[in-house]
C-alpha cells in the first residue's frame, strides 16, 4: 500500500490538507480539503472524499454544516477533480465559507 499526505498552506489562514491511499496504481481511498483558520483551529471548507463507500463532496460552512453531493466516478477522476477545483476555486469557496453561507 503506497500513502501520501501533505498539507500545503495557500495563503494567510487557508491550507489544503491531501491524503490517499494506492495499491497498484489504483487508488484505494483519498481526502482532499480546503481549511480556514476560524476561531482558534482548522474548519474545513470543502472536502472530497469516499469514505462512505462513494466518492462525493461535502460543502460545509462555519457552524460545521454540511452539504453531500456524489460524485459519479472513479476514485481515480474523483482524486484528481478535487486538485483541480481546489486549486481553480478555493478564492471563491473561502469567500462563501467566511460569509457565513450555507452550504
Amino acid at each position: 500500500m503506497n500513502i501520501v499526505e501533505y498539507v500545503i498552506p495557500l495563503g494567510e489562514n487557508v491550507r489544503k490538507r491531501h491524503f490517499h491511499e494506492a495499491e497498484r496504481g489504483r487508488i484505494k481511498s483519498f481526502v482532499v480539503q480546503l481549511e480556514a483558520f476560524i476561531e482558534q483551529g482548522w474548519k474545513p471548507v470543502i472536502r472530497y472524499d469516499c469514505v462512505h463507500g462513494f466518492p462525493h463532496i461535502d460543502y460545509y460552512d462555519k457552524r460545521g454544516e454540511k452539504k453531500k453531493e456524489k460524485l459519479n466516478m472513479t476514485l481515480e477522476d474523483a482524486l484528481v477533480l478535487a486538485d483541480e477545483d481546489i486549486k481553480e476555486n478555493r478564492t471563491k469557496y473561502i469567500e462563501r465559507f467566511m460569509k457565513g453561507a450555507k452550504p
